[in-house]
């Protein structure tokens, strides 16, 4: 038998077993055919070299391991295309390296205001919602706001013209988060110690302090005996709770049809001071209109701007940051 025609075909065969398998099974059945040690026709072919002359022998040896370590090197070479996946699944390269995701981040105003409930509700306060979509009852009428209050002017206001309320009147986006204190008035009774966070909408020409929709945080205590003194200490606390203790808030008398006494409170920033709401014990026609005493119970009310605190607090100097979406300077809270 000649030894040097038995390993060609040895390696004609092994190597082309081994291109055509199509799945791992099949690779794994012409491993065993072909370089299995205990049987095989790999086996064989020891046997085969074992029967030659001395002389044939060193060269036919050299031969056989020369074949046997190309018909190795094709198993794993077939066995790393075969565990591979698929080149494109769909018209996807799914072998290029994968594109690394990018973890977004809460809006800075949603960062403020999940951190004015927090702190609220370490002072005692729970947080309810509104609707921002009002009527003119909840929105002026119910906070002593008349018929001929210049707040109710269609200019100075967002009226949605084709749309009207249960009762027929015209229905508004609302203007200050004070119309939640109503509802929640109307249905519970005293003590109430709530704040309501949100967006409200006024028609107020857009500059680098003022936009025509920006947040607010209505807060309101109703019990007996609630003083001024009582919104003083509440608001710096609140204050001072989100700003530091180097803040300084003053109060300056004003008026609001909702409150009396009314004040607005400013924040003091730079080289000059910046007003960031007005607040209030709660007139005695409010809490008629939602079937309160005034006799019995008396209390504030607040609403602070929330875009101002967050300015403060991180020295922005034009509240159309927050609404320009620009990546650059929202990834750095």
């Amino acid at each position: 038998m000649d030894a040097a025609k038995e390993i060609a075909e040895y390696e004609r065969a092994a190597l082309a077993a081994i291109a055509a398998a199509a799945d791992a099974e099949a690779l794994e059945a012409a491993r065993v055919e072909f370089l299995g040690k205990k049987k095989g026709r790999l086996k064989n072919l020891q046997k085969l070299l074992g029967q030659v002359s001395a002389e044939e022998r060193p060269v036919l040896g050299q031969k056989f391991n020369d074949v046997k370590t190309r018909v190795t090197a094709a198993l794993e070479a077939r066995r790393a295309e075969l565990d591979r996946p698929a080149a494109a699944v769909e018209g996807i390269d799914v072998t290029l390296p994968g594109k690394p995701l990018r973890l977004g981040k809460r809006h800075p105003l949603t960062q403020t205001i999940g951190e004015f409930k927090s702190i609220m509700a370490r002072l005692g306060f729970s947080v309810v919602d509104g609707p921002e979509i009002e009527d003119e009852k909840h929105n002026f009428e119910a906070l002593n706001i008349s018929a001929i209050h210049p707040a109710r002017d269609p200019l100075d206001n967002f009226y949605l013209a084709t749309a009207e309320s249960r009762s027929g009147g015209p229905l508004l986006l609302r203007s200050q988060t004070s119309t939640v204190q109503i509802r929640v008035m109307e249905n519970t009774p005293p003590p109430v110690r709530i704040v309501s966070l949100g967006r409200v909408y006024r028609p107020d020409t857009i500059d680098a302090t003022h936009s025509c929709m920006f947040h607010q945080m209505e807060g309101l205590w109703i019990a007996e005996g609630v003083t001024l003194a009582d919104l003083k200490t509440v608001l710096r606390l609140f204050a001072t709770s989100y700003l530091g203790d180097d803040v300084t808030i003053r109060f300056r008398p004003s008026f609001f049809p909702f409150t009396e006494p009314s004040v607005e409170v400013d924040m003091h920033w730079g080289d000059d001071w910046m007003e960031i709401g007005g607040a209030g014990m709660v007139d005695p026609n409010v809490l008629r209109s939602v079937g309160y005493d005034p006799e019995q119970v008396t209390g504030f009310a607040f609403g602070l701007g929330i875009e101002r605190f967050c300015m403060r607090r991180h020295g922005i100097t034009d509240i159309r940051r927050f609404y320009e979406n620009d990546v650059r300077f929202l990834q750095q809270f």
